[in-house]
């Protein structure tokens, strides 16, 4: 039996802290922001009993789709199983790097149907437009930002806030967002090596980073251009 969803999916939650409340640009590489969208829908799916991960393969265990739209497209993109994994399934790696393409762009229009971030259009060099997603209300995001940074000074006690941890250190958000200095930040890099979808996300920015890949946020609806 699958689990309630909360009012904020990992995902949304994840997305949220990345973005500027008042500016709605993301405080770290745009490319980065969509793997780690794609990883946290894989945690929340995890989470509601969806889905399972062995050895960096996904199987799905409960097709049903999840209220939430955006999981029920993620989930549906996973029930067709990858030739060449023991058992089918998809490679979780190579999933979020795929994914990652459309995944954070589709949770964006999710909270901006929901009245959670607002669409502002902008025009770079007065040509080329881009759009940034401030926050309806900021305050709630704040609060976000004040929750995460107290989870991690009590050492992130709980599983969804250690999966969130991970991932925000996985995306290059924890200076930003984590607070309490350099060693906070190590022990959230830590989390990243032992949650699997963490992991994956981590594997692809190294590779992003190796090759000077940076990439546009959400790409076909938006520039990285500064107002």
């Amino acid at each position: 039996m699958t689990s309630p969803a909360p009012e904020l999916t990992l995902p949304e939650e994840l997305l949220l802290l990345a973005l500027d409340p008042l500016r709605g640009k993301s405080l770290c590489r745009d490319r980065f922001l969509e793997y780690g969208v794609a990883g946290a829908a894989l945690r929340e799916l995890e989470f509601q009993g969806r889905i399972v991960e062995r050895s960096g393969w996904i199987r799905v265990v409960d097709p049903l789709a999840p209220p939430d739209p955006f999981l029920a497209q993620v989930l549906g993109s996973l029930s067709a199983p990858e030739a060449g994994g023991s058992g089918g399934g998809a490679d979780v790696r190579r999933w979020v790097r795929q994914a990652g393409r459309y995944a954070g762009e589709l949770c964006t229009e999710h909270l901006v149907r929901r009245s959670v971030l607002r669409r502002e259009t902008h025009r770079l060099l007065g040509l080329l437009p881009y759009h940034r997603h401030p926050a309806t209300d900021p305050a709630r995001s704040l609060a976000l930002r004040d929750r995460f940074a107290a989870a991690g000074a009590a050492r992130f006690p709980d599983q969804r806030g250690r999966a969130l941890a991970a991932l925000v250190s996985a995306v290059d958000l924890a200076a930003e967002v984590g607070g309490g200095g350099l060693r906070a930040r190590w022990a959230m890099r830590a989390l990243t090596d032992d949650d699997w979808a963490a992991h994956a996300v981590h594997e692809n920015v190294r590779r992003d980073r190796s090759s000077g890949n940076r990439g546009p946020l959400f790409s076909s609806n938006s520039s990285s251009g500064d107002d």
